[in-house]
């Protein structure tokens, strides 16, 4: 692995970290979600410039709107983008279903969705997790039956981010109920302006609405909208899986959040001395700053090994386990050195970093389960990352 970067994305990023200087409104701090209703019309705002500049899919092939640029320097992107905590990417669009769609899309399903993608104009929601399958997602219930040219969706899904704002989501429906768990599932393709959706709120405990229970009432998807094989979407969404276990988010973050906690720390005075004074506290800053790095290491081999035309497999869930238990630890080590008043909330006059620190401290515990839990990621290393026999 190489790792230094070339000049030309070493351009780049300083040309992408000046733009989101001159563009984000004067003192942004950011939200939780691009979904939040103080956040969505920024969010808006900033998709249709970055997809202006061709960034949005800078490292799609040309032929799909993209730039040629290559994971790497879309990885860039995402690390700075997180960083400066600026909104505007659809990560289920460009990061999931793009990269998925140009491996088992038809080419009708390639000129109707990626060119859109591409410029902003259509935003995606993932249809995977249900309330009786979430890391054990084989064992999904929805179900979708072929009547004419159509297939027929009923049941639910949920947790589904961005639901109330997607104008598509791509989802997996169970089409052969007698096949074994992992067989007989098909991903398709739904507008989710289709008649039978439903939509409901999920609060989070953060108290953002990102998340939504989704209901299908026999709603009609074309067959035309089934990507790959019929009764084998188990294996398109595990490579979507792949593009979405990554993990350069997850440092962008993390990077982000460190920053601001060692700054407050060495605002913050204990008996007049900043709390960075304390040799405790300098080596846990140290360590989870030690740890960034690595994370950062893991997350950049992942876009290499993409660069070099590889699929990772066990790399992504290394990068993604470490990577969201790491922010994790962060927002821990926050709490325990900027104190009680870390866990005062937006808006109060004590409040360290305007309640930041608290929102994230609660957030965190979402990433370690979304797209496969640490648990899950474990499995996957420990089977073909390390080769070990199963149970």
């Amino acid at each position: 692995m190489e790792f230094s970067f070339t000049q030309a994305e070493e351009t780049f990023r300083e040309e992408l970290r000046a733009f989101l200087r001159n563009e984000l409104p004067p003192g942004w701090t950011g939200g939780t979600e691009d979904w939040d209703d103080d956040v969505f019309p920024v969010a808006q705002r900033m998709r249709k410039k970055l997809a202006a500049r061709g960034w949005l899919t800078m490292g799609w092939p040309r032929e799909y709107g993209g730039m040629g640029a290559g994971p790497v320097a879309q990885a860039i992107f995402g690390e700075e983008m997180l960083y400066h905590r600026a909104p505007g990417r659809d990560q289920f669009g460009l990061r999931m279903l793009g990269p998925t769609l140009m491996l088992h899309g038809t080419e009708e399903q390639k000129r109707e969705h990626l060119p859109r993608i591409a410029k902003g104009e259509r935003l995606w929601c993932q249809g995977y997790s249900e309330p009786g399958a979430g890391s054990d997602l084989a064992s999904l219930q929805t179900r979708a039956t072929r009547d004419g040219d159509d297939y027929v969706i009923s049941g639910s899904k949920t947790w589904t981010t961005g639901a109330h704002r997607a104008d598509w989501m791509f989802l997996l429906a169970r089409t052969d109920p007698a096949a074994p768990k992992h067989k007989g599932i098909t991903f398709l393709l739904m507008d989710m302006r289709s008649p039978g959706v439903s939509v409901r709120p999920l609060v989070n405990m953060v108290g953002n609405h990102a998340f939504n229970q989704v209901f299908f009432d026999d709603v009609r998807v074309p067959g035309t909208n089934v990507v790959g094989e019929i009764n084998r979407g188990w294996y398109v969404a595990m490579a979507l899986l792949s593009f979405e276990r990554s993990g350069v988010e997850h440092v962008g973050a993390a990077r982000r959040l460190l920053d601001d906690i060692t700054s407050a720390a060495r605002e913050m005075r204990r008996d007049g001395r900043p709390l960075t004074d304390d040799p405790i506290v300098r080596h846990k800053l140290a360590e989870r700053a030690v740890e960034t790095q690595v994370a950062r290491a893991l997350a950049y081999r992942v876009a290499w090994l993409q660069s070099k035309g590889q699929v990772p497999a066990y790399e992504s869930s290394v990068s993604k386990v470490f990577g969201t238990e790491l922010n994790q630890r962060i927002a821990n080590t926050g709490m325990q050195v900027l104190g009680l008043h870390a866990q005062v909330e937006k808006g109060c006059p004590r409040a360290v970093l305007d309640g930041a620190l608290r929102s994230y401290y609660l957030y965190t515990v979402a990433p370690t389960i979304y797209a496969g839990s640490s648990e899950v990621q474990r499995n996957i290393i420990a089977d073909k990352g390390l080769g070990l026999p199963r149970a």
